[in-house]
């Protein structure tokens, strides 16, 4: 995140500013008319991956530091492969050396050729966003930060990103890296769509949740007791203690650039439910962008989130779904199987609505032959295919992609029936159809 002149506003304010924003109910109620003040905005289910709201979310837009989750992913990717640990160390480059000494940006200075290890250099990232450190623990996983944003562009496609541009590790401008930027040109900047920033959080806490634990630590002194030592206030104030707290905010990562505007991703739960909020260029009531804007648009989303939806069951785990009970299986011991879901179908609909759902099954044309039937023998658990819900107009329910669908598997095994039982069938069936079968018929009983 890049400092601007200015960036501090008086405790003052901020307190007037707290004050008018927690006076407004959370649980307000949003007509059809609901908006952020944003360039683009997204708000999902932290479970599924269901989308609640949406607003550009596939449009191209700088991200600034938010970039950095790309980097925990694949930092905390590597830990849990074993290629890296915490208690690493790292020499500082004249490279880092020399971003971490401009405090317009943030940062935690850095001394040339000493020694700093990788826990610390991630916490500094993640609670500070500072971009040296960023830079830091990019070149020891990768060599260099050209070989890391190659990473971070290959880990987007793997992650079924869509609307992306990494050019560096940091999100910042590349004319502030001080003439080390490799991948673009002086004035190039992260970009991705706020749905793939939503995707890219929905992976990050599904697939290593450890980094809400610090995410979402308020302060913290880095290099705490040394000469070194300096205090980080984590830029995500909507966190406890800090000026905008919100309940249940539990992470995720802001960023700020003059190119991207005031952006955040924000994480909250409460009583269960679990969300995923993204503001990009946020803006005040008057169009303006400021750090207080892009706080008071995530409180808007939350808000709308926790108040205006209800989880609904639509079909529980390991039950059938109407209409589509079996599947026809051919030369099997049996002639259908049974499927059943392989977990909850749950979504979140607004409060008051009378719109239904309905769960729709899409097979897997690859398993079935040209008549729809399953050949046997077939294992218990097989999916199938995978269930899609929409409500009563035909329109389906939108998820993040990443997030993929329910699926549907068989709820028993069935064996290959034999060479007697097969022709016996194929008999009785040329028997019903006056004997009219060839000879290709016949070589298909086995």
């Amino acid at each position: 995140m890049k400092k601007r002149n200015g960036y501090r506003i008086g405790a003052a304010f901020l307190s007037v500013m707290l004050l008018i924003s927690l006076l407004t109910p959370s649980g307000m109620k949003v007509n059809a008319a609901f908006d952020v003040n944003a360039s683009a905005a997204i708000l999902i289910d932290a479970d599924t991956g269901q989308i609640l709201y949406e607003k550009n979310g596939e449009k191209l837009l700088g991200v600034a530091s938010m970039s950095k989750m790309m980097t925990e992913y694949l930092l905390l990717e590597a830990v849990k492969e074993g290629k890296i640990s915490f208690d690493d160390t790292y020499q500082v480059s004249d490279y880092v050396y020399t971003v971490s000494q401009d405090r317009s940006l943030s940062n935690v200075p850095l001394r040339a050729n000493e020694t700093y290890n990788m826990q610390e250099l991630y916490e500094a990232m993640t609670i500070y966003s500072a971009n040296a450190a960023t830079i830091a623990i990019a070149e020891k996983i990768a060599g260099s930060e050209a070989e890391f944003v190659k990473k971070m562009n290959e880990k987007a496609k793997e992650l079924g990103l869509e609307q992306y541009k990494f050019v560096n590790a940091t999100g910042l401008n590349n004319k502030d890296l001080k003439g080390h930027h490799s991948k673009g040109g002086e004035t190039d900047e992260n970009m991705m769509s706020a749905r793939d920033v939503a995707t890219l959080a929905y992976r990050l806490m599904k697939d290593y949740p450890e980094v809400l634990e610090t995410a979402g630590i308020p302060k913290k002194k880095f290099r705490e007791g040394t000469e070194d030592e300096i205090a980080m206030e984590n830029w995500n104030w909507m966190l406890p203690s800090l000026v905008f707290q919100y309940e249940g905010m539990t992470g995720l990562k802001t960023g700020t650039t003059d190119f991207a505007g005031y952006c955040f991703t924000g994480t909250a739960e409460r009583n269960g439910q679990k969300l995923i909020a993204v503001v990009m260029d946020a803006t005040n009531a008057k169009g303006e962008g400021t750090y207080n804007a892009r706080f008071v648009e995530m409180k808007k989303l939350l808000d709308y989130g926790f108040g205006q939806f209800e989880r609904q069951e639509i079909v529980a785990a390991g039950n059938q779904i109407k209409g589509n009970e079996t599947l026809p299986i051919q030369k099997g011991k049996e002639k259908e199987v049974k499927i059943q879901t392989k977990s909850d179908i749950t979504i979140w609909v607004q409060k008051g609505s009378n719109t239904k759902y309905k769960a729709n099954l899409v097979f897997n044309s690859s398993d079935l032959d040209e008549k729809g039937k399953l050949t046997a023998p077939v294992e218990k658990g097989k999916v199938v295919g995978s269930v899609i819900v929409k409500d009563d107009q035909g329109t389906a329910v939108s998820f993040l992609k990443s997030a993929g669908q329910t699926q549907v598997e068989t709820a028993e095994k069935i064996k290959k029936a034999n060479w007697l039982t097969l022709s016996i069938r194929a008999i009785g069936g040329g028997i019903a159809g006056g004997w009219n079968w060839t000879v290709d018929k016949v070589t298909g009983w086995f």
